[in-house]
């Protein structure tokens, strides 16, 4: 029984295995109606969210199978004080797989140890979301035709960004990749993923402020919105909010060529008219989203089609 905690957990040939599943999926979706038929997907979703657990639950709901769950931790047992251990241990006995997103960093790894299925980091706290990194990295090679020789700007909260460090940390397995971290100074990238890059000597980057001075050299712009569900401050939050605004006046200095992605929810971070822009890959980004989870989905549970 294998779980997915991290991005890392899979190696480079499982990835581009799980990328070119998906890709078949979304080529024939009909094909892998009835894979999981008689299978349930429990979402365990102890934070708000709304692209991550529906894109799970379309995911088993198109592969067949069905889906129970919760949606916010006040509408589970936790509300009386039941540990993500006990909870998963009662959800073994009702489903095959579990999608856990949870504001305590480690806690889908706690599961994990006591669960008898296999269980999915939807995203804990500010440290991981590995199923978005994997839609990040089809999103690009579908794209781009590669997760090789590229420079990727990354703009945005990039402190508190889990999608990010997710992100960072999986390109680092491929050749040729340099980073721009794009930042105010309070919301520059962790001291422990700048060490983690300054212990690889093939890998460059760079941190700048303006959104400006990056644009003309990306091939990818990976933008974030500032979390307002990470700050103690709320004077900060408003302070740094607003602090980027893609626009199209912006995008003109970027290559006809570039993308640019986001995670989801947008607040401000993105001009509504960098939508129409063939360059603006966001939505795309959300539909791959549903089929890189519907071919791990499979892979976890041993389904072959």
């Amino acid at each position: 029984m294998r779980h997915l905690m991290t991005p890392l957990d899979l190696s480079v040939e499982e990835l581009d295995k799980l990328m070119k599943k998906a890709e078949e999926i979304k080529a024939d979706p009909d094909k892998y109606a009835h894979a999981c038929d008689g299978k349930i997907l429990a979402a365990l979703f102890y934070e708000p969210s709304t692209r991550t657990r529906l894109s799970f639950e379309a995911a088993m709901l198109h592969l067949g199978g069905k889906t129970i769950g919760f949606a916010d931790a006040t509408s589970s047992s936790a509300a009386k004080g039941e540990s993500v251990a006990d909870t998963i241990r009662v959800v073994s006995c009702f489903a095959d797989i579990a999608a856990m997103r949870h504001f305590k960093e480690g806690a889908p790894m706690v599961a994990a140890q006591f669960s008898g299925i296999p269980v999915i980091n939807a995203g804990d706290g500010g440290h991981q979301h590995p199923t978005q990194t994997l839609t990040d990295l089809m999103t690009i090679k579908s794209s781009k035709g590669k997760l090789s020789s590229m420079k990727i700007g990354m703009c945005g909260d990039l402190k508190f960004g889990r999608t990010v460090h997710s992100l960072i940390r999986a390109l680092l397995r491929y050749e040729d990749i340099s980073f721009v971290f794009i930042s105010p100074d309070e919301l520059k990238l962790p001291d422990y993923m700048i060490e983690e890059l300054n212990a690889r000597s093939d890998v460059s980057y760079k941190e700048v402020t303006r959104l400006e001075d990056a644009l003309p050299e990306l091939d990818v712009l990976y933008m974030t919105r500032v979390q307002k569900e990470r700050f103690f401050n709320e004077e900060d939050y408003v302070r740094l909010k607003d602090y980027y605004i893609l626009d199209s006046r912006k995008m003109e200095l970027a290559s006809s060529d570039m993308i640019v992605l986001h995670p989801l929810p947008r607040v401000n971070e993105i001009s509504v008219e960098v939508d129409k822009d063939p360059r603006a890959k966001y939505f795309e980004q959300v539909l791959n989203g549903m089929y890189i989870r519907m071919a791990l989905i499979l892979m976890l549970l041993g389904i072959e089609v």
